[in-house]
């Protein structure tokens, strides 16, 4: 070998070294970095938040790793962010759209609003359907629950369960709903643009109703056996399977258990036994819908945090919900009350962050930056939206069937919050996290540990995840 040939070959290898050098440099740099950013979401330090993806898209950029979505997380945060691209060196500057209007469409749009004003103005209820057991009303546009009040009270031998719905239909004199089971169903068209739906009979019905866009579905749900037929069973359980085409796997995890007790009511009554009843409560009733349902503990046992999403994973869940009591210290015990629904997201809020950690705590020794980290892989935006809005049809219908028993004014909505509960991190389905009011509260902390409430609050949950699977 020549003397330039052993030169050139020394140069090759003190290259290759020095790559790889500083290779480890900026993976070290990388690492910690993400660490810090996780801080930053952890602490709503947007200051931080930015800085720290500027810097671990540079650093990936100089590692060759794909940093997509960090430049897309800089792009919400920060208009104003230029980014580089390493491949053509030209800047990408990441700035909102700008919605394109073209007039043809929006004249054309305007002509079929002018024609149909009218007429929409007036009926803004389409149509009143009956089938077998439920109730379904159309309307010409999306609505909310402000377009549905519902009342109920006896009069003499009969029970009457009343629906008002904000709107006028067209054809409600001449609309007659009969239903088996059901003594009589009025329709009418009350003044004030309200339409009245009302159900009479002997016995006390127990009616629901679910909001799914353009259309409200009442659903009679203990018709007497009696008097439906065998038929109309049949159609039931067709429809729902029409509903549901491949049953959905839902996993329920009883929070807390075994050694971790969770927090407790005068210490004789602990969240993980009433978690745990809620559960088995909520599982029976959604096998009733035709879900497919799991527990990630069946009796009183402690499981790991990282446990209960991999079980989760591993059955191929749709949805993931996890089951806790909450609690205040004890200057605010005798104030704090109410029901609330989390979805996994950075905390926003500093009651959410400290109900994240009272939760959080049973395994948190156990959790290094590893597991923390793949908070940062979880939070994608499709999921978040979806679990947010299980939520949302959960902490709805908890509420509806606690207060038709202990009224309004005992059954505070505490809302539905974002929060980083450990437990979630993992679940590669919509997750929630349900606290069925507060364990610590005088009252309420002992209504928690009785059946009746137990019974109810997982009628309420397997009802939002009805109206959740039926709006999706």
């Amino acid at each position: 070998m020549n003397k330039f040939c052993k030169t050139f070959l020394v140069i090759i290898l003190l290259s290759q070294s020095l790559f790889a050098v500083g290779s480890k440099y900026y993976q070290e740099k990388f690492d910690t970095t993400k660490k810090l950013y996780l801080g930053s979401i952890m602490s709503n330090n947007k200051a931080k938040e930015i800085e720290y993806l500027k810097k671990l898209i540079r650093y990936g950029d100089k590692l060759n790793v794909n940093t997509l979505k960090y430049k897309r997380e800089l792009n919400r945060l920060d208009d104003t962010a230029v980014i580089k691209n390493r491949t053509t060196q030209s800047v990408i500057k990441f700035k909102p759209k700008k919605q394109v209007v073209q007039k043809k469409k929006v004249q054309t749009r305007k002509k079929t609003q002018t024609t149909q004003s009218s007429n929409s103005k007036k009926y803004s209820i389409t149509s009143v359907i009956q089938k077998d057991n439920s109730i379904i009303i159309n309307f010409n546009k999306n609505i909310t629950s402000s377009y549905i009040k519902f009342s109920e009270h006896k009069k003499g031998n009969f029970y009457y369960d009343e629906f008002l719905f904000k709107g006028n239909f067209k054809d409600a004199y001449p609309t007659k709903l009969s239903m088996r089971g059901v003594y009589k169903i009025s329709v009418y068209q009350k003044k004030g643009d309200l339409l009245s739906i009302t159900l009479k009979n002997k016995q006390n019905l127990k009616t629901i109703y679910i909001i799914n866009k353009r259309q409200i579905i009442i659903k009679v749900l203990n018709l007497d056996k009696k008097t439906v037929s065998t038929s109309n069973k049949k159609q039931y359980k067709t429809n729902r399977n029409i509903l549901y085409p491949a049953k959905k796997v839902i996993v329920i995890d009883p929070g807390h258990g075994g050694r971790d007790g969770g927090a407790s009511y005068k210490r004789k009554r602990f969240e993980k036994n009433i978690t745990l009843n809620i559960s088995k409560y909520l599982k029976k009733e959604l096998e009733t819908f035709g879900f497919k349902v799991y527990l990630t503990r069946k009796k009183d046992r402690y499981l790991k945090l990282s446990y209960r999403t991999k079980y989760a994973n591993s059955k191929h869940a749709d949805i993931f919900i996890s089951i806790h009591a909450n609690a205040a210290r004890k200057s605010r015990a005798h104030k704090a009350h109410g029901v609330e629904s989390y979805f996994l997201s950075p905390a926003r809020s500093a009651r959410a962050k400290r109900v994240a950690a009272l939760e959080n705590k049973g395994d948190m020794t156990g959790m290094g930056w590893s597991s923390k980290d793949s908070l940062l892989t979880i939070l994608n935006r499709a999921k978040i939206t979806a679990a947010n809005k299980m939520a949302i049809d959960i902490q709805k219908n908890m509420l509806f069937s606690l207060r038709q028993k202990y009224g309004k004014k005992n059954i505070r909505d505490g809302g539905v919050r974002e929060g980083p509960f450990w437990v979630l991190v993992g679940a590669q389905m919509p997750s929630v996290l349900v606290e069925v009011g507060y364990i610590s509260h005088p009252k309420e902390g002992y209504r928690i540990s009785t059946k009746a409430y137990q019974k109810l609050i997982a009628k309420g949950i397997a009802k939002g995840i009805e109206s959740y699977f039926i709006k999706n």
